[in-house]
């Protein structure tokens, strides 16, 4: 099994064949390019300003549609790391709130979008795949992939909110 001091040589030879910092350099920033471009376009959503780069897991940013946001949900636009894919995620502000939306979503029945298969440590209630392989050759191309995206799975999300509050 590899040590700590063996990950980090690995490491280190990567980075001196030179590609990673590029490559991860523009990864954080298309996201970023992203979370702007939905402040811009939909001032109706609140975009915080926070990004999270994370640790190679995953890089996201919240979008909180007014619908959502006095019950404590948020919407995520993620890059998952391990399977190198853009996803969108239904999220709560907190565990409690993420275990009681997930027991709602999983008591109606509604499963237009996959729940998560446990809640207990998820990050996520309900995801969605937006990009499974994407084309880093089209950055305009997978930008409005991924809005278009987002935006469906926010309107799916809140029409499922308004009819469980009627």
């Amino acid at each position: 099994m590899p040590t700590f001091s063996d990950h980090m040589s690995a490491f280190h030879a990567a980075l001196q064949q030179g590609s990673i910092q590029p490559a991860y350099s523009g990864l954080l920033q298309f996201p970023l390019d992203l979370r702007t471009r939905f402040q811009k376009s939909h001032p109706e959503y609140d975009v915080p300003g926070t990004f999270y780069s994370g640790y190679m897991d995953m890089s996201y940013f919240a979008i909180v549609p007014p619908a959502l946001k006095p019950l404590k949900l948020k919407i995520a636009l993620v890059f998952a790391y391990s399977d190198f894919r853009f996803e969108v995620w239904l999220s709560g502000v907190n565990r409690a709130v993420q275990e009681h939306y997930y027991d709602l979503i999983r008591n109606s029945g509604w499963n237009k979008y996959p729940l998560v298969n446990e809640i207990k440590g998820s990050d996520a209630i309900l995801t969605h795949v937006l990009a499974l392989e994407p084309d880093w050759s089209d950055l305009p191309a997978l930008a409005n992939r991924l809005e278009s995206g987002t935006l469906t799975f926010i309107r799916d999300v809140e029409a499922w909110v308004t009819k469980q509050n009627r």
